[in-house]
């Protein structure tokens, strides 16, 4: 993992917290190594902590009864990655957060999290910071998928994630998108045939 004092300016840089927060955050943080495939979250979980990618890419990824995967996001490095409703309600998650590649996470304890950031509205805005874009994230995906064809959604992926369908095995793609593999196949034929 990158030097302590790297990754405290890059955290300074990401959140637009100030050192003296970030250096709390590290105090109560720990580094985690997952190999791909493992689980950062298990779907059924309760979570309890949330993780700053630091290397790597995961998914946020949910599992019907039949064992079919639905691909709700990727999250690269300089993410936070939680399932924070069913942290913040002391629920199971409904998704598992999965690594892609290995990866290195910053891991902290949501109860440890929220002691440090009380009566301090430094951590007030990055909690509504990391909110808001998740939010913004959640809206523009729904209308993706309800209103654009798998095409359009497909040139939308590459945009916003460039490079990623050569990191990432088709099959998720396709989950991601809401299509099969063999839809992303003639779609990505079709597009590099224009």
């Amino acid at each position: 993992m990158s030097g302590k004092s790297d990754l405290e300016e890059l955290l300074v840089k990401v959140t637009g917290l100030k050192e003296a927060e970030v250096t709390a955050l590290f105090g109560i943080s720990k580094p985690l190594s997952l190999a791909k495939g493992e689980r950062f979250i298990e779907a059924g979980q309760i979570p309890r902590y949330m993780g700053f990618v630091v290397k790597g890419l995961f998914r946020y990824v949910y599992l019907d009864d039949e064992g079919n995967e639905f691909t709700k996001n990727f999250l690269a490095e300089n993410s936070f990655i939680t399932s924070y409703s069913a942290m913040v309600q002391q629920q199971p998650s409904w998704f598992s957060i999965e690594a892609l590649e290995d990866s290195e996470v910053l891991k902290f304890d949501f109860l440890s999290w929220k002691k440090i950031s009380q009566n301090n509205p430094q951590w007030d805005r990055f909690l509504l910071q990391m909110l808001e874009k998740a939010f913004i994230i959640k809206e523009k995906r729904e209308r993706e998928l309800l209103l654009l064809d798998a095409e359009s959604r497909y040139r939308i992926f590459r945009e916003e994630f460039p490079g990623l369908d050569k990191r990432v095995k088709q099959h998720i793609i396709a989950s991601y998108l809401g299509i099969k593999p063999a839809s992303l196949s003639r779609i990505r034929k079709h597009a590099a045939l224009t």
